[in-house]
């Protein structure tokens, strides 16, 4: 079999594993383990505290110098809600685009990765190839942690890391980092009628979520920018507000959830620090001033650190030798490579085939020409870790 009917028989059975983030990937994680067994290939899986899933971690070839990690997330976004023309786990070929969820984000890379696996083994590596698959990178790079604790210990690390995030096949060395928030107003009840007798959590999370807002347009006015972003400053943003039961009710409960995705440079701690003492000094007196029980508190969801390579480094240019394309550039979307980059000290970039255009949407596809790019580019890399 031609290894472009390898990478889409495997696509086609990656993607028919629903690894919708809230769910297991674990079925899929032992297809991959079964698989690399098969070539002798010894893997370690690394699961979460429920043991439903899981992260993988493989080496082939040499075990005592470092060499390249090939690194992708098994997890998917959900597909409720969206009107999808196909079954979305199931693998469609319409028009020379291979439809379903996760065919770009990013199961497709990992596709081309197993199924370069024979001509890994039946050459002689001068440096080693590492696989890294994670789970929950979809709900902010969750997973992979756990998979860095089992790595910072070991006594040789990767020297250089490719995430396969979908870029067109482009050179990326940079994106920001985010951290997200959810925040819980804790109001008084009481009859609408006497409401300047309750607390009103709606209001105070409005009140709240106004002075973030400020805070976001501050950013956009004074910067710091960085022009090689699409958005070339840091970002706040609310996405998620629920409270109240009843509109003769005064509630007493109000929850909202909001992000920062910050320039590499920036420590976004200083942001949080602000809106925590604004709830602190200024809501929460006045809310307390008329019921002890009130409170706002903070609850962290996800926080991962932005990425940036050196793009004169040695990595950089070796890869882009490798796809003979000069270009670099940043994106908008965050992945795993920042987490590689500050706890193992390892160069990252992100460099894999689809488009993100196509990601998290009804209908995402992988067309056969990025899956040909992507084949041809870990074809020059495991040509370049023979020679």
């Amino acid at each position: 079999m031609k290894n472009e009917d390898v990478s889409m028989e495997l696509l086609r059975v990656l993607v028919g594993f629903d690894t919708t983030s809230y769910k297991s990937n674990l079925g899929l994680i032992e297809f991959i383990q079964s698989y690399l067994t098969k070539y002798g290939i010894k893997s370690t899986l690394v699961h979460d505290e429920s043991g439903k899933k899981a992260n993988l971690y493989a080496t082939i070839g040499r075990t005592d110098i470092g060499g390249v990690m090939l690194s992708g997330h098994t997890d998917v976004v959900p597909v409720k809600g969206q009107n999808w023309d196909t079954d979305p786990f199931c693998l469609t070929e319409v028009d020379d685009k291979l439809y379903g969820r996760g065919s770009a984000d990013m199961k497709g890379f990992i596709a081309l990765v197993l199924s370069r696996v024979p001509a890994m083994i039946s050459t002689e590596l001068n440096k080693p190839i590492h696989l890294a698959f994670s789970y929950d990178e979809e709900i902010g790079c969750v997973g992979v942690k756990r998979l860095l604790d089992l790595m910072e210990h070991q006594p040789v690390k990767p020297h250089c890391c490719i995430i396969g995030e979908p870029t067109s096949m482009e050179v990326v060395i940079g994106h920001k980092g985010k951290c997200s928030r959810r925040v819980q107003v804790r109001g008084h009840a009481c009859h609408s009628g006497q409401a300047p007798f309750g607390v009103n959590a709606v209001d105070y999370a409005a009140e709240l979520i106004v002075y973030i807002r400020q805070l976001a347009r501050e950013k956009a006015k004074n910067g710091p920018f960085d022009k090689d972003y699409e958005v070339p400053y840091t970002t706040l943003h609310t996405g998620t507000v629920n409270g109240g039961t009843a509109l003769n009710i005064v509630p007493n409960l109000c929850q909202f959830d909001f992000e920062i995705r910050h320039l590499y440079e920036e420590d976004p701690q200083y942001l949080l620090d602000k809106i925590k003492s604004y709830a602190r000094d200024n809501l929460q007196v006045e809310m307390n001033s008329i019921s002890a029980e009130t409170g706002i508190d903070f609850e962290t969801l996800a926080t991962y650190p932005g990425l940036l390579t050196d793009p004169s480094s040695e990595f950089v240019f070796y890869i882009k030798q490798l796809l003979d394309n000069d270009a670099h550039s940043k994106v908008i979307f965050g992945t795993e490579g920042g987490l590689f980059q500050q706890r193992l000290g390892i160069p990252t970039l992100v460099c894999g085939p689809g488009s993100i255009d196509q990601a998290h949407k009804p209908n995402e596809y992988l067309s056969l020409e990025q899956l040909k790019k992507g084949a041809q580019f870990l074809d020059s890399l495991i040509t370049s870790l023979t020679d």
